[in-house]
């Protein structure tokens, strides 16, 4: 059956940086009438800034700390312990000693590990209104977002993973001979994990829900950027009950706390989510976000923005290279210019700010140089396309159309509010095209064809496709990347299962009558 021309269009999300992503963001045309969000809270004081080891507050071996900054008013938040090799070493001999076998943790059945961490769950509902201010303030999240669905979805996966603790299954196998066989997941052991600084809270719980609902024991090295969030949880975790050492939290910066996490040799697994440009150095584990809706031009055009401008683009699976076929590409391009007119920049702790800075200072001026490349290669600007204001680090909403596979804005990953329109003629040229990158992340289809959603979702090389949507996972789905987007799973059975080792016990039946 031949399909409406005017009804396709796909774009992808090219690039491997395996950045855990916010979940849940809904286009305003779709989404059902919302509950109120209370306000910010005002002056929020820091308790939590040195370093959590055997549930306790540390100072750096260093002495030194670090400043955090408000990427909305580029103003210092407080001073975190800057953590390096002798923390981590420190760290890692707390959570290797709440391994042993005998130890509080070891010994705890599993139902028990699954209590705790739906108390965790508890006390953060309990703190929703704090820890969402604290993402907001620290991250440059809008704050509707971070109480609705940062928070929320963190709280959600929490109490997801703690159902898994006393589920973990193995099998019995028939086998050849007078042999009993069966299979055991066992925990690995002591677990590095490293988290981005654009979905701190949500990465938080994505690395710890699993890892200690199969009975592991964790060091976390939050963003330098963002390391708030990890900290408060770490009071929280001692405040739920969890034994020394089973969860220590070491901020720091990558080269220094996270290489020796990386390098440990007492570290039994790493995962690692971050940049392509850090992930090779560390050599290990990485990992990965919600909407949904029915097709039509306008909800291509809905999805297509939210892909792109959600969190201003720092999110991982950003649909960074758009694909429209032709007969509808002027169209689209206009609606999408006028889409992106509409935001309303500002402080994302004030009410009715669609869209808030960057992170922080190198990040602003990558994208703003990326733009400017797009200009002199020829890429049309239809809007945007520079700063925002004099203080803050806030990008315009920025639309190319004109975009051609070689440009740097189409292969290198700009990471903020920049949307790139790229024309095409036929389905098998657009599949091409997009699976002409070395990643594989996550991608989109837009079509109301069944057959050709199907071959062309079948044909992308991607870990995730969504048809029709975009940004639509859950906890219960596994979500990670092909090629060089990363290995291995988070979330769903699979990824409870990446924090476990699969053990094969055989026994030789006796056949001999009493």
């Amino acid at each position: 059956m031949q399909a409406d021309k005017k009804e396709q269009v796909l774009f992808q999300n090219q690039f491997a940086e395996p950045v855990t992503c916010v979940p849940g963001a809904k286009p305003a045309m779709s989404s059902p009438a919302q509950p109120e969000v209370p306000a910010p809270l005002d002056n929020l004081k820091i308790q939590h800034t040195k370093i959590f080891i055997n549930n306790e507050w540390h100072d750096s071996v260093s002495h030194e700390k670090f400043p955090v900054i408000n990427p909305a008013t580029e103003e210092v938040i407080c001073h975190v312990e800057e953590g390096d090799k002798a923390d981590v070493d420190k760290a890692v001999k707390a959570a290797r000693q709440a391994f042993q076998i005998g130890s509080p943790w070891r010994t705890m059945d599993a139902s028990e590990r699954g209590r705790l961490l739906n108390k965790l769950a508890d006390l953060m509902e309990r703190d929703h209104l704090l820890l969402a201010t604290m993402e907001s303030m620290n991250a440059g999240k809008i704050f509707t977002h971070a109480y609705m669905l940062d928070t929320e979805v963190s709280i959600k996966a929490l109490k997801y993973f703690a159902g898994w603790a006393d589920k973990i299954h193995g099998q019995t196998i028939p086998s050849d001979g007078d042999v009993f066989t069966y299979t055991r997941r066992e925990h690995i052991g002591v677990c590095g994990q490293i988290i981005p600084w654009n979905g701190p809270l949500v990465s938080f719980i994505w690395k710890i829900g699993p890892a200690l609902s199969c009975g592991n024991t964790v060091i976390v090295k939050p963003a330098e950027q963002t390391p708030l969030t990890a900290l408060h949880m770490a009071s929280l975790i001692k405040e739920a009950g969890f034994p020394p050492g089973v969860v220590n939290v070491v901020p720091g910066y990558g080269p220094t706390a996270g290489a020796a996490i990386s390098s440990h040799m007492d570290i039994d697994k790493v995962s690692f989510t971050g940049s392509t440009e850090v992930g090779p150095f560390f050599g290990t584990k990485y990992f990965f976000s919600h909407v949904n809706v029915s097709f039509a031009v306008d909800s291509a055009v809905e999805f297509a923005h939210q892909g792109v401008f959600f969190h201003q683009g720092q999110i991982c699976v950003a649909a960074s290279r758009l694909f429209v076929e032709e007969s509808i590409y002027d169209e689209f391009v206009r609606r999408s210019v006028e889409r992106a007119k509409k935001y309303v920049l500002g402080n994302p702790l004030d009410s009715g700010m669609s869209q808030g800075p960057q992170i922080d200072k190198e990040q602003h001026v990558k994208i703003l140089d990326l733009i400017e490349s797009g200009k002199k290669e020829g890429a049309k600007l239809e809007c945007g396309g520079g700063r925002w204001g004099n203080k803050g680090f806030f990008v315009q909403p920025t639309v190319f159309s004109n975009v051609t596979d070689e440009m740097r804005i189409a292969k290198e990953e700009i990471f903020g509010p920049v949307q790139q329109i790229m024309k095409f003629k036929s389905i098998d040229e657009v599949i091409k095209r997009a699976n002409n990158t070395p990643y594989g992340l996550a991608a989109g289809v837009f079509t109301k064809d069944l057959d050709r959603a199907i071959t062309v979702s079948s044909a992308l090389q991607a870990g995730t496709v969504w048809v029709n949507c975009y940004l639509a996972l859950s906890v219960q789905c596994p979500f990670g990347g092909f090629k060089m987007s990363g290995n291995g799973r988070e979330m769903g059975e699979q990824g409870v299962y990446e924090y476990t080792e699969l053990k094969t016990v055989a026994m030789k039946i006796s056949q001999k009558n009493s």
